[in-house]
């Protein structure tokens, strides 16, 4: 089964109860693989301005400084199983494409559209890609979660399989994200996803089964912007996805479910943070630009495991949106010539450290 089919399986799973029933994670897990399209290869001015547009969060991010991905982890306690989860991760990045890191700037990853309060609402129709014999609850209908979307009408999902979207509306403090998104007759549809309302106060997940991670954290909180890429300095908490998270029934917080598998004494369950060791300096390992942005995030903000890949992986904005409005691939000069593929080289993972089981969760989670 594909990256994509696994990686909502516990989404489905989730959700069914909301349904009237109970899908075990064995039976969501029997999807089958969906070719999706990149969508447009243009868009209007409108979109594009909405495009270009800054967010209006803070650094880049629609969250703001109580959300998961704005935390100190710095100064944070070491898990007691810190050495033994490190080596798991570092095992796991030296497995493939010669122990680099994928750089997700093309593929894998979310376009992003920041949209103005005059951007036209529509419904977007649920695509049953995996064969659901039910509709889940609270996903269509009034107030459901792909009711009443701003998306722009020439809008470019991410190119790839996972054909995601992320549409940020400051006017009303909400956010969409959805998981293989595409326009057929003039239609947005999308097989799965969520929103967010109350943005800037909002933890950065979604609960109820929503969203387009497998873990429910929000994929933008984690992605590396482009805007912030073009400033030289990332102020939030890293995606880190990895072949063989910890098992589906073990997550932590800020997870909110899991798609993984693993369940040896190493295990990383998704939701885990992890930190580069803040006594490290950086610029001595003679990283990339974009490579060094990211240890010094990770050494105060850190990586959350957040979903399962082929590879371990930090993921990026997709850069589909900007080439379809302006003709611009921005990653190109902001990579320096340097492929995709070589941009993570010389990450030192094994000198991660792994944080406590459900690190900063408060006693009463607002959600």
């Amino acid at each position: 089964m594909s990256r994509t089919s696994r990686r909502l399986a516990a989404a489905f799973a989730a959700t069914a109860v909301l349904a009237g029933g109970v899908v075990s994670t064995g039976a969501a897990a029997q999807a089958a693989d969906v070719h999706v399209s990149p969508g447009r290869r243009s868009v209007s001015a409108t979109a594009g301005q909405n495009l270009m547009a800054d967010f209006r969060g803070p650094a880049g991010t629609p969250f703001s400084a109580v959300s998961v991905w704005k935390q100190d982890v710095s100064g944070a306690p070491l898990h007691a199983s810190s050495a033994a989860m490190v080596s798991n991760v570092a095992d796991q990045a030296a497995k493939y494409y010669g122990g680099i890191a994928a750089f997700n700037a093309y593929r894998y990853n979310t376009s992003v559209y920041t949209v103005s309060a005059s951007t036209p609402k529509v419904d977007v129709r649920w695509d049953n890609c995996q064969k659901k014999t039910y509709t889940p609850g609270g996903l269509t209908g009034p107030g459901g979660q792909f009711t009443q979307v701003p998306v722009p009408d020439d809008a470019v999902p991410s190119p790839g399989t996972d054909g995601e979207l992320t549409i940020y509306s400051p006017g009303t403090d909400q956010l969409w994200e959805f998981w293989q998104a595409k326009k057929v007759g003039g239609t947005w549809q999308a097989c799965w996803g969520g929103r967010i309302d109350r943005v800037s106060s909002d933890p950065g997940y979604f609960s109820g089964g929503f969203g387009a991670s497998a873990s429910g954290l929000a994929i933008v909180g984690g992605t590396i912007g482009i805007k912030e890429a073009q400033a030289g300095r990332i102020d939030h908490a890293l995606a880190l996805a990895i072949p063989a998270p910890g098992n589906w029934n073990e997550f932590s917080w800020p997870a909110q479910r899991s798609d993984g598998y693993d369940k040896s004494a190493g295990r990383v369950p998704e939701g885990t943070r992890l930190r580069l060791d803040p006594s490290i300096d950086v610029d001595s390992l003679k990283l990339t630009p974009i490579a060094t942005m990211v240890a010094k995030a990770a050494q105060k903000y850190g990586f959350i495991v957040t979903d399962k890949a082929g590879c371990v992986a930090v993921t990026a904005e997709s850069p589909a949106a900007t080439i379809a409005a302006t003709g611009v691939d921005p990653w190109k000069a902001l990579m320096q010539g340097k492929p995709d593929y070589r941009i993570m080289e010389g990450f030192p993972w094994g000198k991660l450290q792994a944080l406590p089981k459900d690190w900063g969760k408060p006693s009463s989670p607002k959600r």
